[in-house]
């Protein structure tokens, strides 16, 4: 295998071979790259018998493993990390396995991880990604209460966080709290994770149409042209004006099945950061300030923040680049 001190890559062997069948010894072309006859031998018979391919590096694993565990013990394990979610300690003295066996069949059939399982069946999850932007856009609310004037008990503490709530009290009415809540509106790329995202008073069918129109300018300004939304089974989602809204735009409308977060998972992830990120990262003395500290949150998610799934890179950069190939 290849190392950072190997004589030979791919393209030294390229050379190697080119140069011995312009006429030249072996023995001379290996004296000149620094190896021995025999390996220069080794390289210089692979490609004549296998092409350009030959000269790529073989895989050391081997033909057979006598020794391997047998397939009805690898299932009990998997059963037993499906059903109990149980790890390799806890495994190995059912089933009479060292730790270490047991992580090698774990790490074997894609279940090494619990984060990589699907808790409520123990299925492995399995991840997708559109092929180009806008191929599917997620949409969803986020609902986050009010903060009231002067900061909320994250800021001041229970006590005056509970004396600011109160001042805001419409003592003519009622006598509880009319502080409210704050709806987030979020649609977010399914390839590229470009995100729009919005500080609204309500979650209605007329609300969700605006905020739709608006962050599908928000993609088009982007050169994205969206073709499918996707959204979960809330009641303005599942309004004809929604979806008609959609359908004068030429865009497909999707719902997710009931109970299954995990299908728009891309938006939910979103959510998460959102509240990580932006609207827990710091107390905040009133709702205002925490609005007005979202667009600069999506400037830093759009056009800075790195993402792993990206390779590293912030959306735009595979708004620009939909091939993935960074350079």
């Amino acid at each position: 295998m290849s190392h950072r001190n190997a004589r030979l890559t791919v393209f030294g062997r390229r050379l190697l071979v080119e140069r011995v069948a312009l006429g030249r010894p072996v023995a001379h072309v290996a004296a000149e790259m620094g190896i021995s006859r025999a390996t220069a031998h080794k390289w210089v018979r692979r490609w004549r018998a296998e092409g350009d391919a030959g000269l790529f590096d073989r895989s050391s694993r081997p033909r057979t493993t006598p020794h391997r565990t047998d397939p009805q013990t690898e299932t009990a394990v998997c059963d037993l990390r499906k059903a109990r979610k149980l790890g390799p300690a806890r495994i190995g003295p059912i089933l009479g396995l060292p730790a270490s066996t047991v992580h090698r069949i774990l790490s074997r059939h894609g279940l090494s991880r619990l984060a990589w399982l699907d808790r409520p069946t123990g299925e492995p999850i399995r991840r997708y990604e559109r092929a180009r932007p806008g191929e599917l856009v997620h949409v969803d609310i986020k609902k986050l209460g009010n903060i009231p004037d002067g900061g909320g008990w994250r800021t001041v503490g229970r006590s005056t966080g509970n004396q600011n709530r109160q001042a805001t009290t419409d003592q003519r009415k009622s006598c509880k709290p009319v502080i409210g809540y704050s709806y987030i509106h979020s649609a977010i790329d399914d390839h590229s994770r470009l995100a729009y995202s919005e500080v609204l008073a309500d979650e209605r069918q007329h609300t969700a149409i605006g905020f739709w129109q608006r962050a599908n300018a928000f993609f088009d300004a982007h050169g994205i042209t969206v073709e499918r939304v996707l959204t979960d089974n809330g009641s303005c989602y599942k309004s004809r004006l929604f979806t008609q809204a959609l359908t004068a735009a030429g865009i497909a409308h999707k719902r997710t099945r009931p109970y299954r977060p995990q299908t728009n998972g891309k938006v939910e992830r979103f959510n998460r950061t959102l509240a990580e990120e932006w609207a827990y990262l710091r107390p905040y003395t009133s709702t205002l300030e925490r609005t007005e500290a979202l667009q600069g949150f999506l400037h830093s998610y759009n056009y800075h923040r790195c993402h792993t799934a990206l390779g590293g890179r912030p959306p735009v950069t595979r708004v620009n680049n939909p091939a993935g190939q960074y350079t």
